[in-house]
């Protein structure tokens, strides 16, 4: 019996995960000790539903920008340091389903917390939201820093998805040390191969990234 239940219970494990495309891993399976707080899993990001092709709280990227990923973790780990991923790949009908919620300018459910300052039907024009996003090529990631320890995050000035120029990278809207706080991301994220996007301080897609021109649409499982 307890070697059925076992057979059992490997058999479950291998049918949570999906395989993925060539090219594709688990963020978890190259990076153990990353810290994960997927928003589009859940009700906590800017439409306040989980999102379509979210399946599971699991993150996947592109091989090649994981591997770079972690010299980012290893680099941090000497000074207590690491990350912590808000999102990675999307698939496209992720996006699909935000510029369908865009286009709705009824629902206004998480305005207050999210975009107070910005008028709905202005996100497509302010490139908060469009059609086609660098995290369907695979390569693209949302993280901040964290204190290993405490898992505490570092004061970046704004959250993650706050969409307001308080967001962009050089915002002058900010202190000294939150300042400080968004340059020392993106000096480490710069200096193992990503680059920063200057209206999201949280947003970066590695220079290098092997499927530029591919849009993926597998689900996140």
């Amino acid at each position: 019996m307890k070697k059925l239940l076992y057979l059992y219970l490997i058999f479950f494990s291998f049918t949570l995960s999906q395989e993925l495309p060539n090219g594709f891993v688990y963020i978890k399976d190259i990076i153990p000790d990353i810290e994960l707080e997927l928003r589009y899993v859940s009700n906590d990001n800017f439409i306040g539903k989980k999102i379509d092709g979210y399946e599971r709280p699991v993150g996947i990227l592109t091989k090649k920008a994981a591997l770079k990923l972690k010299e980012v973790q290893d680099e941090l780990s000497e000074f207590g340091m690491g990350l912590k991923i808000f999102d990675a790949y999307r698939p496209q009908m992720a996006v699909d389903y935000f510029v369908r919620w865009a286009k709705d300018l009824s629902d206004t459910l998480q305005k207050q917390k999210y975009y107070p300052t910005v008028d709905k039907k202005d996100l497509f024009k302010d490139g908060y939201i469009a059609e086609r996003s660098s995290h369907s090529r695979g390569s693209t990631v949302d993280l901040t820093i964290i204190f290993k320890d405490s898992k505490k995050e570092i004061d970046m000035g704004s959250g993650f998805d706050f969409f307001s120029p308080i967001s962009w990278a050089n915002s002058s809207m900010i202190t000294n040390q939150q300042r400080a706080n968004r340059l020392l991301l993106k000096l480490i994220m710069e200096k193992h191969g990503f680059k920063p996007y200057s209206k999201e301080w949280w947003h970066f897609t590695l220079k290098d990234e092997p499927f530029s021109d591919k849009y993926f649409d597998f689900p996140i499982k």
